[in-house]
């Protein structure tokens, strides 16, 4: 009984090593975007940013914080699956905001220790009154 009770927890330990090795990680194709110079008058611009999960376990986005009220993201809710794409998009609002804008979108996901922070920016051109 000693035996196989020890032989059980032998491989309960060497199946959560296992487990605790696969782990997912995101690869974006860019993290930051520059809209250049934009009209107040359009109301908002938006981008997506894509990346894929290079990792051997399911990503998971847990949330997307920006950092003022004038910037939503959105991004994708179901569990990224390994070399699977997904996407997170942003939105910056333009009016009354003139002048240069330079924003970040930090992502907390289920890898370990790790934050994804992308960034726009550009300058938004008042409307002449």
């Amino acid at each position: 009984m000693k035996k196989v009770s020890f032989l059980l927890l032998c491989c309960l330990m060497l199946g959560g090593v296992a487990f605790a090795q696969s782990k997912p990680a995101a690869q974006f194709t860019r993290t930051e975007h520059n809209f250049g110079s934009v009209r107040e008058s359009l109301g908002a611009v938006t981008t997506e940013f894509e990346f894929t999960n290079i990792g051997d376990a399911p990503l998971i986005i847990q949330r997307v914080a920006a950092s003022c009220g004038c910037t939503t993201p959105g991004y994708s809710r179901e569990p990224i699956l390994p070399g699977k794409k997904g996407k997170i998009t942003a939105r910056y609002s333009t009016t009354g905001r003139p002048g240069n804008f330079n924003k970040t979108i930090t992502i907390y996901t289920n890898v370990p220790d790790t934050t994804y922070v992308l960034t726009i920016k550009g300058n938004v051109i008042p409307d002449k009154k």
